[in-house]
């Protein structure tokens, strides 16, 4: 074996480095009084400095294909560790109140970075799955980890129980793919994959694994009931930054492996969407729970995002990581503004709560207006651009002489409905916070430091990026009406 190769592996390598000086820290300062803002520190400075290494990694591959990186890879590696930072930043209120271990909950999440990363530069299903369960196993432990309460170890509980049922069918799946085709190997069984039963139930079986992960309806009954019972922050990790991974892989999958099967798999897709945007938009409505709203929330945006999906152009792929960028600012922005509200309060979480909190909190209300508005499409926020362009995506290359060209336009179609039926739900908040009174609302209360910076951040993207985009849209009809 030549050892030399894992120097393509830098990302990887530098996230188990992180990892090792965690362990260490946290060791060394067991019986330190000053642990937790020392490690606060190293572990928020480490992962803000590992974007460096994904900037600079260049398309590699190594082992044989096993692992290997391209451009957009590194670009969506950068986009998930910002997401990470910007978590263990809003992070800092709860381990705090709670005296968690602080040292556990990095090392966790680093862990699951980590998979996420070897997920998305797997070029063989093991390597996938061993990233699959290296990213799953870690984030049933953060789901469980807030130790006095029931509804956390329960929401673990039905987290790993329901990983290990997905992850079991989508070995079931591979087992098909690999009866078929002989081989592993992403390239291999893309020039050999043919359509027959056995190919099409494992892609069946292979995309309800990772459905799962998604939460993709049908596959989603899991995600309300642990989005309400993990700790707050773990629940914005697991709805942006878990999420844009899976999306990615089931991308580079779909496209990479199942070419052959196009036809089978954008039919799936189309049914997919529709029924987890329109489910979710109808459920949501129903929700008085803030984080059980935020589920099918994520739910019905998992549907827009696999949008960029349909078309099968490489537009698709710059739509996906557009809308996962936006989308990571935009809904880290709403749970920090739920996060510091639950730790100040006494654990609300209740929409009730938040009548009339603009009259005692109008920053935490408009910072979370502005977070709101861009998740549900309104320009000129950056939500707008990003639905825009998954939509654009998903009928790139599709004609109307076509029965997929059909299905795609009305799938888009009534991806635009839904979009008014998010917006109205989306406003139900805006509604308490600024137009219902209360006879006893959340009194004032000063934000803490590390709150302030992870809302700096995120408010900064969703109003920079839909900016950029204007200017960017601007531009290129400008040179296109120039051209004619």
């Amino acid at each position: 074996m030549n050892y030399g190769q894992f120097l393509n592996m830098i990302p990887e390598a530098t996230l188990v480095a992180i990892l090792i000086i965690l362990f260490i820290a946290d060791f060394a300062l067991s019986n330190n009084e000053k642990k937790l803002p020392i490690l606060r520190y190293l572990g928020i400075s480490l992962m803000a400095l590992q974007i460096i290494p994904c900037m600079m990694t260049g398309p590699s591959t190594a082992f044989d294909g096993l692992y290997f990186t391209t451009g957009a890879v590194s670009a969506m590696k950068v986009i998930l560790t910002g997401g990470t930072a910007v978590v263990l930043i809003m992070a800092q209120p709860w381990l705090e109140k709670n005296k968690l271990y602080a040292g556990e909950f990095y090392m966790l999440v680093v862990s699951t970075l980590l998979g996420m990363y070897t997920m998305m530069s797997s070029g063989h299903f093991l390597m996938f799955f061993l990233g699959l369960e290296m990213a799953s196993v870690p984030m049933a432990c953060l789901v469980a980890m807030d130790k006095w309460k029931k509804e956390s170890a329960e929401a673990g509980a039905k987290y790993i129980i329901t990983a290990t049922f997905s992850s079991a069918i989508m070995l079931y799946g591979i087992s098909f793919i690999y009866g078929a085709t002989g081989t592993l190997y992403f390239n291999d069984v893309a020039a050999q994959l043919t359509t027959s039963t056995m190919t099409i139930a494992g892609l069946v079986f292979f995309f309800s694994g990772l459905g799962f992960k998604l939460s993709l309806v049908p596959f989603h009954f899991w995600t309300a009931d642990t989005y309400q019972g993990a700790p707050t922050v773990v629940t914005g990790y697991l709805s942006v930054v878990s999420k844009g991974a899976a999306a990615f892989a089931l991308y580079a999958i779909l496209i990479k492996v199942f070419a052959p099967m196009l036809h089978y798999w954008q039919y799936l897709l189309f049914i997919v969407i529709v029924l987890s945007i329109t489910v979710a938009n109808l459920f949501a409505i129903r929700q008085h729970e803030l984080k059980r709203f935020m589920a099918f929330s994520s739910i019905s945006q998992a549907g827009y995002i696999m949008l960029a999906v349909v078309g099968n152009s490489a537009m698709g792929v710059t739509a996906l990581m557009f809308y996962t960028l936006v989308y990571v600012v935009a809904n880290l922005a709403v749970f920090a503004v739920i996060n510091v509200i639950e730790q100040k309060n006494g654990g609300v979480t209740e929409m009730d709560a938040y009548n009339g909190l603009y009259e005692t909190n109008p920053k935490l209300s408009f910072l979370m207006t502005l977070a709101l508005f861009s998740l549900a499409g309104i320009p000129p926020f950056a939500g707008m651009f990003s639905k825009f362009f998954v939509f654009m995506a998903a009928v790139n290359g599709h004609t109307l002489d076509n029965p997929v060209g059909v299905w795609a336009y009305v799938v888009v179609f009534i991806a635009l409905i839904n979009t008014v039926v998010s917006l109205y739900y989306y406003l139900l908040i805006v509604k308490a916070m600024y137009i219902k009174k209360s006879d006893k609302p959340i009194p004032a209360f000063e934000s803490d430091d590390s709150t302030k910076l992870a809302l700096a951040i995120c408010t900064a993207g969703v109003v920079l990026f839909g900016i950029c985009s204007c200017v960017y849209s601007w531009l290129s009809s400008s040179s296109i009406g120039a051209l004619l």
